[in-house]
């Protein structure tokens, strides 16, 4: 109930007064069934623009900590991420991606539900478009779900990282064809394999997005303090070419 009304009702009319979204593609969203979603990642307000212009419901797997903290703080985000479609994984130790792996099965395979990662693992620092992690591919190799590529366009301007107040702008969400990879069935677990399908993921993200390219994780850039030299624009992603 409250997914809903935060969508239609306490936060839709708001997010479509600033960014006056759209989408286009909408009709490759399966209307039942489950898929995997693997989307770019621009801002935090991705994760609300994209279940607004959804029409079925969408998950997200979520850091533990938000669950965790004390306090009336605590609580309140406990609640709001509960209800929202979030769900806690554990992302410390050894046993973090077996547990997310695990928590998306469930959500695919046992509630038929969509469910959304973005394979950039972070935000990406400057709007391009970085080199996916592997787990989405995983999760989509074991599960035999379809996966939808789904691009965020404009977020990156509406809500800059390290900003707070919003920048009205224009939000556009382009929602690819779903990626079949029946044809590696039974691969799960060979990481030559695991990286071509999540290479074809993000070619398919680039393409939709109009990104440029980065084969660098964006992680390992926001470590470092120096800059990662820009790639050329419209690079493919090694095994997608």
């Amino acid at each position: 109930m409250w997914y809903y009304l935060f969508k239609y009702i306490f936060m839709g009319p708001g997010l479509r007064l600033m960014g006056r979204p759209r989408v286009e593609g909408v009709e490759n969203i399966p209307e039942h069934g489950p898929a995997l979603i693997a989307s770019n990642h621009l801002a935090v307000v991705d994760s609300f623009y994209l279940p607004l212009m959804c029409p079925r419901r969408i998950f997200f797997l979520a850091k533990s900590e938000y669950f965790t903290e004390k306090g009336i703080k605590g609580r309140f985000k406990k609640w709001f991420f509960s209800a929202s479609g979030q769900i806690p994984i554990d992302r410390s130790g050894a046993s973090a991606a077996a547990g997310a792996l695990s928590a998306g099965k469930r959500v695919l395979q046992e509630d038929g539900r969509l469910l959304c990662l973005y394979p950039e693992g972070t935000r990406s620092p400057d709007g391009r478009l970085y080199k996916g992690k592997t787990g989405l591919a995983r999760m989509a190799l074991e599960t035999g779900v379809p996966v939808i590529p789904i691009a965020m366009v404009g977020t990156d301007r509406i809500n800059p990282p390290g900003t707070i107040l919003p920048r009205p702008t224009r939000i556009t969400v382009r929602v690819g064809k779903p990626l079949d990879f029946s044809r590696y069935e039974g691969m799960a677990g060979n990481r030559f394999i695991e990286r071509a399908v999540t290479d074809e993921i993000m070619y398919a993200l680039m393409q939709l997005g109009g990104q440029q390219y980065v084969d660098v994780y964006a992680a390992s850039l926001k470590n470092k303090t120096n800059d990662v030299p820009p790639s050329t624009p419209g690079v493919k992603p090694e095994s997608a070419a």
